[in-house]
């Protein structure tokens, strides 16, 4: 059985200034993005669209203000509503954890709408490039989540060869490392699917749909294995909220796949 080695989540005090490794991992996943982005841009198909540094520059600033207001203010809402209206001032606290990728997918989505209307471009042509360059940030960030001994997972077999103990927890539970289990699955697994499904052309909205219907199975799963939120436990049908927020992303991701691949519309 392993113990979490409780990492210092600050990789470098400056005195003034502490690099958190949280806000280390929040930037190695903007540069996957612009990196896969890039690859993506020249892809002929979509180089042939427009798709250009320029514009990949463009997103990654939208994509980086919709991640990180839409992943605030939707942990905000959707876990702590009534803990961060008595404490308003630590809603700004980033540095400290707390984002929901529901948000952050909500915010991105805005962003990319605004995007799509100011460059006059179809936004499914835009989700359609960035979907694939998406899970290496989700991965990077579980990859956070694991250094800050947080979101640890459920109690596990303590003869599992990877049961962990999490001092964080104040207790000497054998849990299962569920930020690893999430890296895997919605981070390199999703990436990988997604990445070999967009080597060809695709119609119009296809790649946006299968991600977000990948990433609510592959959440949904993980949620079976992460211990749900202390102030909010198991809601309704023995299901966590995280595994609530999913269901619509399963259904309007199948749905909608399925709408896509009946359009003539490249």
């Amino acid at each position: 059985m392993l113990v979490h080695p409780k990492f210092n989540p600050i990789a470098l005090d400056l005195g003034v200034v502490q690099v958190h490794w949280y806000g280390i991992t929040y930037l190695v996943a903007f540069a996957l993005f612009y990196a896969l982005a890039l690859a993506r841009a020249r892809q002929p198909w979509n180089a042939a669209a427009g798709w250009g540094r320029r514009e990949v520059e463009d997103l990654l600033f939208w994509g980086v203000l919709g991640v990180i207001l839409g992943g605030r203010i939707g942990y905000v809402l959707f876990y702590k509503p009534l803990y961060y209206l008595a404490h308003p001032a630590e809603i700004i606290a980033v540095w400290s954890g707390g984002m929901s990728f529901h948000g952050g997918m909500l915010g991105v989505i805005v962003a990319m709408i605004l995007y799509a209307r100011r460059h006059q471009r179809p936004w499914l042509q835009v989700t359609d490039l960035i979907a694939p360059c998406v899970p290496t940030g989700l991965a990077s960030g579980r990859i956070g989540n694991f250094i800050n001994g947080e979101l640890w997972g459920r109690p596990a077999d303590p003869s599992l060869p990877w049961a962990m103990i999490f001092p964080q927890a104040n207790d000497q539970v054998a849990r299962h490392p569920s930020q690893l289990y999430q890296f895997g699955m919605e981070g390199l697994l999703l990436f990988v699917l997604l990445w070999l499904y967009a080597r060809q052309p695709r119609k119009l909205g296809q790649v946006s749909w299968a991600f977000l219907f990948g990433y609510g199975v592959f959440r949904f799963t993980a949620e079976y294995f992460r211990e749900p939120d202390a102030h909010l436990g198991l809601l309704a049908l023995g299901m966590s909220m995280g595994q609530w927020l999913c269901v619509p992303m399963i259904v309007i991701g199948a749905a909608m796949w399925a709408w896509a691949s009946r359009r003539t519309v490249q």
